[in-house]
């Protein structure tokens, strides 16, 4: 029982404390209302505004949503391109070397160099960056 007398207590003054900061809150603002109206009114203009502008921006300048991104499996068929290579051309594209896209596909790294070369050829590129840009240009990957 005693527990619950402190506890009504301390609420009881803490809503007095905080009725009081919000009265001597209300008055400095009285205060700064009747002192500074221009200001006031400026900054309130100002905030709708900013407000307006966000807002139509928001609306003016939303993006569509991505469609989802299907990968052309007649092209990937048509080039040749197995499986196994088609899921090392996606390590490639998402910046990974040989060592991690071996650890990736728990293979070594001398498969992961055969499966690289023979997109090369595929592709008929020279470069990594040739052959993802090619297979982005093909709309194999994303």
């Amino acid at each position: 029982m005693r527990g619950a007398e402190m506890l009504r207590t301390i609420l009881v003054y803490g809503l007095a404390l905080a009725a009081g900061v919000f009265v001597l809150q209300w008055l400095e603002f009285q205060y700064f209302a009747r002192t500074h109206p221009f200001e006031l009114y400026l900054t309130l203009i100002a905030l709708a505004f900013m407000g307006l502008g966000i807002w139509l921006g928001a609306k003016l300048f939303r993006r569509p949503a991505p469609a989802a991104f299907e990968p052309n499996t007649r092209a990937q068929a048509s080039l040749g391109i197995s499986e196994r290579e088609f899921e090392v051309l996606e390590h490639l594209a998402a910046g990974r070397s040989n060592k991690e896209i071996a650890g990736k596909l728990n293979v070594s790294p001398n498969t992961v160099k055969t499966h690289v070369a023979s997109l090369y050829g595929k592709l008929e590129v020279r470069r990594r960056t040739e052959a993802v840009m090619r297979a982005r240009e093909l709309g194999i990957i994303r």
